[in-house]
């Protein structure tokens, strides 16, 4: 595309890409896969990008020494600070933090290679911003992890309340499943986290606002975009499965998300990103 190239080159120099062995053909490459995932007109893009960091994460996601080593002079003492501004104890946050990082340098927990993080990166907003949200999430993960070790017993104690059998509850409409799921599926890290931390653990805007430390009415406005855009996607998916306009409204309003009969965990499980977006009838956040 010749407004990427063109972009590609004018700011080549900027964008430090020559470093780590980057060339203006190959900045243009990941320019345009990162418009094509951001699902928008180049000229809507370009202008926002951080471009010098999204290099940084891409020269990082392809294993170069030197961007390794720029990342961690920039960004290792950031993250345990975030960690630990979120865990409130030292041995946790360490874990957390060193965690995170080996995902995004392409280990899991038991040492195995697997998909890097970063290529979630997509150059909408700063990187640190974005690493504090997934470390945010992933602790989060970790804690509905541990809630789910429960005993039974400990579960009842709580006076915890457990779903009716399938049989029982009222079934969504096929459609409106395979929309919300497949949207869901495509939601960014940062607005799953944002969803399941609001919708499933319940917690306030100004705790979330806390947690990726910017202002409460931030929060609220992008939580307010984030959901009215789910809803815009899933109805244009409905009227592309063949609602009518009219149908796919009442569809949505109809739907209760604790009746659909997806597992949003599983849905959303993509390299152990489960967040959830829904709260199952009698469970609590």
């Amino acid at each position: 595309m010749a407004m990427v190239r063109a972009y590609a080159a004018e700011h080549f120099a900027d964008s430090g890409a020559a470093r780590f062995g980057i060339d203006v053909d190959a900045l243009a490459a990941i320019l345009s896969e990162v418009i094509r995932r951001r699902e928008a007109e180049p000229q809507d893009v370009l202008p926002t990008l951080r471009l010098e960091e999204l290099v940084l994460a891409r020269a990082c996601l392809a294993g170069h020494d030197g961007a390794w080593e720029l990342f961690l002079t920039r960004y290792r003492a950031m993250m345990y600070e975030a960690a630990y501004a979120i865990a409130h104890d030292e041995t946790a946050a360490r874990g957390l933090a060193d965690s995170l990082y080996a995902e995004l340098y392409g280990v899991n927990a038991a040492g195995e290679a697997r998909a890097s993080k970063l290529r979630y990166y997509l150059g909408r907003g700063s990187l640190a911003g974005w690493l504090r949200t997934v470390i945010a999430q992933e602790y989060v993960n970790r804690y509905r992890r541990t809630r789910r070790e429960t005993s039974l017993d400990a579960a009842l104690e709580e006076g915890a309340q457990f779903a009716a059998p399938a049989s029982q509850a009222q079934a969504a409409d096929a459609r409106v499943e395979a929309a919300a799921s497949a949207e869901l599926a495509a939601l960014p890290a940062d607005e799953r986290f944002l969803l399941a931390a609001y919708y499933l653990d319940r917690r306030t805007l100004a705790e979330i606002a806390r947690l990726l430390h910017v202002h409460e009415s931030t929060v609220s406005r992008k939580l307010e975009r984030v959901t009215a855009g789910l809803r815009k996607r899933i109805r244009k998916r409905l009227i592309g499965a063949g609602m009518s306009a009219r149908q796919a409204d009442e569809a949505i309003q109809d739907t209760d998300v604790r009746d659909l009969r997806i597992e949003v965990g599983k849905t959303l499980e993509q390299d152990r990103r489960d967040l959830a977006f829904y709260k199952k009838s009698g469970e609590e956040g």
